[in-house]
Protein backbone atom coordinates (compact mmCIF):
# COMPACT_ATOMS: atom_id res chain seq x y z
CA UNK A 1 0.00 0.00 0.00
CA UNK A 2 1.48 3.30 -1.26
CA UNK A 3 1.78 5.93 1.80
CA UNK A 4 -1.18 8.12 0.30
CA UNK A 5 -3.66 5.08 0.03
CA UNK A 6 -2.71 4.42 3.78
CA UNK A 7 -2.78 7.92 4.38
CA UNK A 8 -6.76 8.17 3.04
CA UNK A 9 -7.79 5.53 4.26
CA UNK A 10 -7.09 6.24 7.51
CA UNK A 11 -9.16 9.74 6.95
CA UNK A 12 -12.00 7.75 5.23
CA UNK A 13 -12.47 5.74 8.39
CA UNK A 14 -11.78 8.68 11.11
CA UNK A 15 -8.78 7.12 11.69
CA UNK A 16 -6.80 10.05 12.59
CA UNK A 17 -5.34 10.31 16.45
CA UNK A 18 -3.55 13.54 15.44
CA UNK A 19 -6.67 15.26 15.32
CA UNK A 20 -7.24 18.31 18.01
CA UNK A 21 -8.37 21.54 17.97
CA UNK A 22 -4.98 23.02 19.10
CA UNK A 23 -1.66 22.91 17.43
CA UNK A 24 0.86 21.27 19.34
CA UNK A 25 2.36 23.47 21.63
CA UNK A 26 6.14 23.90 20.20
CA UNK A 27 4.05 25.40 17.27
CA UNK A 28 2.32 27.87 19.10
CA UNK A 29 5.23 28.47 21.42
CA UNK A 30 7.65 29.33 18.53
CA UNK A 31 5.45 31.19 16.75
CA UNK A 32 4.75 34.01 20.00
CA UNK A 33 8.29 34.93 19.51
CA UNK A 34 7.90 35.49 15.54
CA UNK A 35 6.53 38.82 13.61
CA UNK A 36 3.38 37.40 11.64
CA UNK A 37 3.82 36.88 8.18
CA UNK A 38 4.05 34.49 5.41
CA UNK A 39 3.77 30.51 6.42
CA UNK A 40 3.59 27.39 5.33
CA UNK A 41 1.92 24.31 6.75
CA UNK A 42 3.17 21.06 4.88
CA UNK A 43 1.01 18.12 5.54
CA UNK A 44 -1.56 20.08 7.05
CA UNK A 45 -4.77 17.76 7.53
CA UNK A 46 -7.53 19.09 8.88
CA UNK A 47 -5.65 22.33 9.47
CA UNK A 48 -5.15 23.02 13.18
CA UNK A 49 -1.87 24.59 12.70
CA UNK A 50 -2.79 26.76 9.71
CA UNK A 51 -5.64 27.84 11.67
CA UNK A 52 -3.96 28.47 14.89
CA UNK A 53 -1.51 30.77 13.06
CA UNK A 54 -4.34 32.51 11.48
CA UNK A 55 -5.86 33.22 14.28
CA UNK A 56 -2.52 35.13 15.15
CA UNK A 57 -2.30 37.35 11.93
CA UNK A 58 -0.26 35.27 9.54
CA UNK A 59 -1.38 34.05 5.78
CA UNK A 60 -1.10 30.74 5.54
CA UNK A 61 -0.22 28.12 2.78
CA UNK A 62 -1.76 24.58 3.69
CA UNK A 63 -0.65 21.42 2.00
CA UNK A 64 -1.69 17.96 1.99
CA UNK A 65 -2.27 15.35 -0.37
CA UNK A 66 -5.51 13.52 1.15
CA UNK A 67 -8.71 15.50 -0.90
CA UNK A 68 -11.05 14.39 2.27
CA UNK A 69 -7.97 16.47 4.95
CA UNK A 70 -8.19 19.24 2.63
CA UNK A 71 -12.28 19.75 2.24
CA UNK A 72 -12.13 19.22 6.15
CA UNK A 73 -9.70 22.14 6.88
CA UNK A 74 -11.37 24.42 4.53
CA UNK A 75 -14.79 23.89 6.34
CA UNK A 76 -12.89 24.52 9.45
CA UNK A 77 -11.16 27.18 8.89
CA UNK A 78 -14.20 28.90 7.26
CA UNK A 79 -16.07 27.87 10.99
CA UNK A 80 -13.30 29.79 12.85
CA UNK A 81 -13.91 32.93 10.73
CA UNK A 82 -10.03 32.70 9.06
CA UNK A 83 -10.33 31.04 5.91
CA UNK A 84 -9.43 34.78 4.33
CA UNK A 85 -5.87 34.34 5.52
CA UNK A 86 -5.19 30.69 4.65
CA UNK A 87 -5.10 29.09 1.09
CA UNK A 88 -5.30 24.81 1.09
CA UNK A 89 -4.19 22.98 -1.71
CA UNK A 90 -4.29 19.77 -2.48
CA UNK A 91 -0.85 18.34 -3.93
CA UNK A 92 2.16 16.26 -2.51
CA UNK A 93 4.87 17.61 -0.35
CA UNK A 94 7.06 16.89 -2.58
CA UNK A 95 6.10 18.88 -5.19
CA UNK A 96 5.92 22.61 -4.32
CA UNK A 97 6.80 23.90 -7.97
CA UNK A 98 3.27 25.37 -7.73
CA UNK A 99 4.30 27.72 -4.54
CA UNK A 100 5.63 30.80 -4.78
CA UNK A 101 7.85 32.38 -1.80
CA UNK A 102 9.03 33.59 0.00
CA UNK A 103 7.81 32.01 3.67
CA UNK A 104 8.85 33.29 7.18
CA UNK A 105 7.94 30.18 8.75
CA UNK A 106 7.32 26.80 7.46
CA UNK A 107 6.19 23.62 9.81
CA UNK A 108 6.14 20.32 9.53
CA UNK A 109 4.43 17.90 11.73
CA UNK A 110 4.49 14.16 11.17
CA UNK A 111 4.35 14.44 7.48
CA UNK A 112 7.94 14.09 6.06
CA UNK A 113 9.07 11.55 8.05
CA UNK A 114 6.73 8.87 5.94
CA UNK A 115 8.45 9.98 2.13
CA UNK A 116 10.72 7.56 0.36
CA UNK A 117 14.23 8.90 -0.88
CA UNK A 118 13.12 10.85 -3.68
CA UNK A 119 10.40 12.37 -2.31
CA UNK A 120 12.75 13.19 0.29
CA UNK A 121 14.92 15.34 -1.65
CA UNK A 122 12.23 16.83 -3.29
CA UNK A 123 10.82 18.22 -0.29
CA UNK A 124 13.89 19.67 0.85
CA UNK A 125 14.26 21.25 -2.21
CA UNK A 126 11.25 22.76 -1.87
CA UNK A 127 11.71 24.29 1.54
CA UNK A 128 15.27 25.35 0.95
CA UNK A 129 13.11 26.99 -2.46
CA UNK A 130 10.55 28.83 -0.65
CA UNK A 131 12.11 30.24 2.70
CA UNK A 132 13.48 33.59 2.99
CA UNK A 133 16.81 33.76 4.57
CA UNK A 134 15.83 33.71 8.49
CA UNK A 135 12.76 32.06 8.50
CA UNK A 136 12.01 29.72 10.68
CA UNK A 137 11.45 25.73 9.87
CA UNK A 138 10.11 23.60 12.40
CA UNK A 139 10.09 19.86 11.92
CA UNK A 140 8.52 16.77 13.95
CA UNK A 141 9.77 13.81 12.56
CA UNK A 142 9.96 10.43 13.66
CA UNK A 143 13.85 9.04 14.44
CA UNK A 144 14.00 5.36 13.02
CA UNK A 145 15.50 3.27 15.03
CA UNK A 146 17.53 -0.02 14.16
CA UNK A 147 14.72 -2.94 15.64
CA UNK A 148 11.55 -0.45 14.51
CA UNK A 149 8.39 -2.19 13.30
CA UNK A 150 7.11 -0.08 9.81
CA UNK A 151 3.70 -1.65 10.39
CA UNK A 152 3.13 0.76 13.35
CA UNK A 153 3.48 3.92 12.07
CA UNK A 154 5.39 5.74 9.94
CA UNK A 155 8.77 4.94 8.03
CA UNK A 156 10.95 7.69 9.98
CA UNK A 157 14.13 8.99 9.65
CA UNK A 158 17.69 8.40 10.98
CA UNK A 159 18.38 11.64 13.03
CA UNK A 160 21.68 11.91 10.92
CA UNK A 161 19.62 11.63 7.72
CA UNK A 162 17.44 14.94 8.76
CA UNK A 163 20.60 16.34 9.66
CA UNK A 164 22.18 15.86 6.02
CA UNK A 165 18.92 16.46 4.29
CA UNK A 166 19.18 20.01 5.94
CA UNK A 167 23.05 20.65 5.30
CA UNK A 168 23.14 22.92 2.75
CA UNK A 169 21.19 26.37 3.38
CA UNK A 170 19.86 25.67 7.01
CA UNK A 171 21.15 25.98 10.59
CA UNK A 172 19.97 23.48 12.68
CA UNK A 173 19.33 25.74 16.09
CA UNK A 174 18.13 22.84 18.36
CA UNK A 175 16.60 19.32 18.80
CA UNK A 176 14.38 18.28 21.23
CA UNK A 177 14.15 14.53 21.94
CA UNK A 178 11.24 12.55 23.19
CA UNK A 179 8.78 9.01 22.61
CA UNK A 180 5.71 9.32 20.86
CA UNK A 181 2.53 7.11 21.78
CA UNK A 182 -0.58 6.91 18.87
CA UNK A 183 -2.86 5.13 20.76
CA UNK A 184 -2.41 1.50 21.60
CA UNK A 185 0.78 1.39 19.11
CA UNK A 186 4.02 0.81 20.52
CA UNK A 187 6.32 4.15 21.49
CA UNK A 188 8.83 5.23 18.85
CA UNK A 189 11.76 7.95 19.32
CA UNK A 190 10.67 11.44 18.05
CA UNK A 191 12.01 14.99 17.55
CA UNK A 192 11.28 18.11 16.96
CA UNK A 193 13.83 20.04 14.94
CA UNK A 194 14.45 23.63 15.01
CA UNK A 195 16.26 25.05 11.62
CA UNK A 196 16.60 28.58 10.07
CA UNK A 197 17.00 29.53 6.47
CA UNK A 198 20.48 30.78 5.89
CA UNK A 199 21.21 32.76 2.39
CA UNK A 200 22.56 30.34 0.18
Amino acid sequence: MSNYERMAERYAVGDVPWDDNSPPPEVMNLAAGLLPGRALDLGCGYGRSSIYLAQHDWRVDGVDFVPQAVAEAQTRAQLAGVLANIQFHRASVANLDFLTGLYDLALDVGCMHALDEAELHAYAAGVRRLLRPGAAYLLFARLRQPDDDFANGPRGLPEESIRRLFASGFVLERVEHGETTVEDHPVWASAWFYFRRQSG
